[in-house]
């Protein structure tokens, strides 16, 4: 135990040292930092498994207030904006994924000197090269996740050369061959020891299970590419989709949190990031699937508050902006709706359930009952116990400032459940439902699917994400035929496709209390960034993967949205204007969503420029575009 201590401590030296330095000083250092005869590739290749979990310093700053917000999957106005924090992406970038992807490559050339030697023989012949592929496999994911946040990347970076930038285009061929290459030299019936078990957080060394996932990887990054390079995309894909894939629980990618404050501590455990629902995740979670409230909220304490279908709620223009194509603008439901998704209470509880198994103390106030106010004056006051809402990206103003729900939000909406947020899970990387929906879409575009229909597969990935969340199963089926549609205009019936129609819906005026009727206007298809319709197949597929992929998998939300436009995100609602965005204006939603009233990368940092200027700009020329958030990347929508 104690020469493994030291062997741990070496190593901890290394990658201390390298996390230090400049990212280009980084690039040129030797990854052969630790001695081959004092080092094992497994601990190497464990380390860039665990740290790429995030500790909550960069897990807040990137997984929650980047990727979360640019998903939609919670409210909040910073990267949505366009905003940027340069040392939040310098930690990112010159400490964490760079030396996530410098360990993959240090496990590489520890195995292939191990190899190379010839001193290798009986299980650790077997075991080492396994250790080799497997790293080639999570680097390959390493790099995709930088790349999908930069844009560009050197592929040889981190290797101990000197580096040049490649572009995305090229970084994604080599990544697909990568996991090609891998999957062809593990082999499969090799059983490690207990003692290396440890040494894999996710699979513990189970190859076959490692051979599912590059192939399901494969799937993912192929796809990426369908708008920008199709007949890449379409043989890439057909290829993998003929592997063995992660198609079952039992498979999935993912690796246990434990509580405490290092790499494995939660992705969403800091308490003060409320997490409270949006209401783009508001909006699609709202009526779909057909399936009643009081079926999926039985208890006495909900049934006052589950309102008539056709019921929008308190209209309150004073108090919420209308510069915004949400469809649901200005409206705030005084209860629970009398439809939702099966699984919109097991990824949020209601405002003051005290009594839900996901609730979570850390938000809870003394009172339920907040005021709208004109200055001063309040105008009315609204009890926020139960209701279900989602709050707009964006600044409100003084529309904001006198509604004291908002300011309150923590308190007063849907936040995400505790088993998400207290380090007791496990952060997912693939889950099956992804694999399902990616055979769907792929059939619906007309690749070859190995035999699987567009129409089973995209049920598979239904009931998947509903094994995982814990939802109803004995609603599936009514789920699966519901062709009621979601606030957006979009069902759950793979084969219902009629679009929506305008329909005339209840409301109550929030300052008068008089009923009234209001004539509900889904959004135009023509005006979304999709462009094509609102209840189409692929944007069933994406719907239902967005849903699926909540709350550990904010990237991909937000890949599928760069790349298709979907599922549909709101223009940002201000009062103001907005000085990091700036084509969007008061009137922006009226001519209709374009890609740059949407954040489309993380910039780089400004250590990068620094240390290597002419670097740098080859980067940005790759790129395409300046180094900004709103620049989207090469397999994304450019308008």
């Amino acid at each position: 135990m104690k020469k493994f201590n030291s062997i741990i401590y070496l190593l901890s030296l290394s990658f201390l040292g390298m996390s230090s330095c400049s990212d280009f000083d980084e690039i040129n250092e030797d990854p052969k930092a630790a001695s081959q005869e004092q080092a094992q590739p497994y601990y190497a290749f464990n380390k860039a498994v665990i740290d790429a979990q995030q500790s909550p310093d960069e897990a807040e700053r990137v997984f929650v207030y980047q990727w979360k917000t640019a998903a939609r999957q919670h409210q909040m106005s910073f990267f949505a904006t366009g905003s940027y924090s340069d040392d939040f992406n310098k930690n990112y970038h010159d400490t964490r994924v760079t030396s996530w992807i410098k360990s993959t490559n240090l496990a590489i050339n520890l195995a292939n000197a191990q190899i190379e030697s010839g001193k290798l023989s009986g299980h650790n012949a077997e075991f080492t090269p396994n250790v080799k592929e497997v790293s080639r496999i999570w680097r390959a994911y390493l790099m995709s996740e930088y790349v999908d946040n930069f844009g560009v990347m050197p592929i040889n970076a981190f290797q101990g050369s000197d580096p040049e930038f490649n572009s995305c285009q090229e970084v994604y061929y080599f990544l697909l061959e990568e996991l090609k290459d891998a999957v062809t030299k593990i082999d499969v019936d090799v059983v490690p020891t207990d003692f290396e078990k440890k040494f894999d957080a996710a699979y513990h060394f189970d190859f076959s299970k490692w051979v599912k996932y590059a192939n399901s990887l494969r799937l993912r990054l192929a796809m990426r590419m369908s708008e920008v390079d199709p007949q890449k995309a379409q043989s890439e894909f057909e290829a993998a989709a003929r592997e063995s894939l992660i198609a079952s629980s039992a498979d999935v990618f993912k690796v246990a949190e434990k509580d405490g404050w290092d790499a494995l501590t939660g992705v969403m455990s800091r308490p003060w990031n409320d997490q409270v629902l949006s209401e783009a995740m508001c909006n699609i979670l709202t009526n779909l699937g057909g399936v009643s409230t009081k079926t999926l909220l039985p208890e006495a304490r909900y049934q006052d508050y589950i309102k008539d279908e056709n019921y929008l709620g308190l209209f309150i223009p004073d108090h919420l902006s209308a510069n915004t194509d949400d469809p649901n603008k200005q409206f705030f439901l005084d209860g629970i709706p009398a439809k939702v998704d099966p699984r919109a209470f097991k990824l949020f509880f209601l405002p003051f359930d005290t009594e839900a198994s996901n609730f979570i103390d850390w938000f809870i106030e003394n009172k339920s009952v907040y005021d709208l106010k004109n200055g001063e004056t309040v105008v009315t006051s609204i009890d926020t116990r139960f209701c279900w809402n989602g709050v707009a990206n964006g600044f409100n103003g003084a529309k904001q400032s006198n509604n004291e729900i908002i300011k309150n939000r923590w308190t007063n909406y849907p936040a995400l459940g505790k088993q998400y947020r207290q380090s007791s899970n496990s952060r997912v990387f693939f889950g099956d439902w992804e694999t399902w929906f990616l055979l769907a879409e792929g059939a619906v575009r007309g690749w070859n699917t190995n035999g699987v229909a567009a129409k089973l597969a995209y049920e598979k990935g239904i009931e998947a994400s509903f094994v995982y969340h814990g939802a109803d199963l004995s609603v599936l089926p009514e789920y699966l035929a519901s062709t009621d549609y979601n606030r957006v205009g979009t069902s759950v019936s793979f084969d219902h496709v009629v679009e929506p129609s305008d329909v005339e819906m209840d409301y109550v005026d929030g300052y008068t209390k008089e009923a009234g009727k209001f004539s509900y206007k889904y959004p135009d298809a023509s005006k979304t960034l999709y462009g094509k319709a609102l209840n189409d197949q692929i944007c069933k597929i994406i719907t239902q993967k967005y849903i699926a992929q909540m709350p550990y998998l904010p990237m991909e939300a937000w890949s599928d949205h760069r790349r298709l436009g979907l599922p549909f995100f709101e223009i940002l609602s201000a009062e103001e204007p907005i000085a990091t965005m700036p084509e969007w204006s008061r009137d922006a939603y009226k001519t209709g969503q374009k890609v740059s009233l949407y954040p489309q990368r993380m910039r780089f940092p400004s250590s990068l420029k620094n240390a290597d200027p002419s670097g740098y700009e080859k980067a940005i020329t790759l790129l395409g575009g300046p180094d900004g958030t709103l620049t989207p990347i090469w397999w994304a929508k450019k308008q």
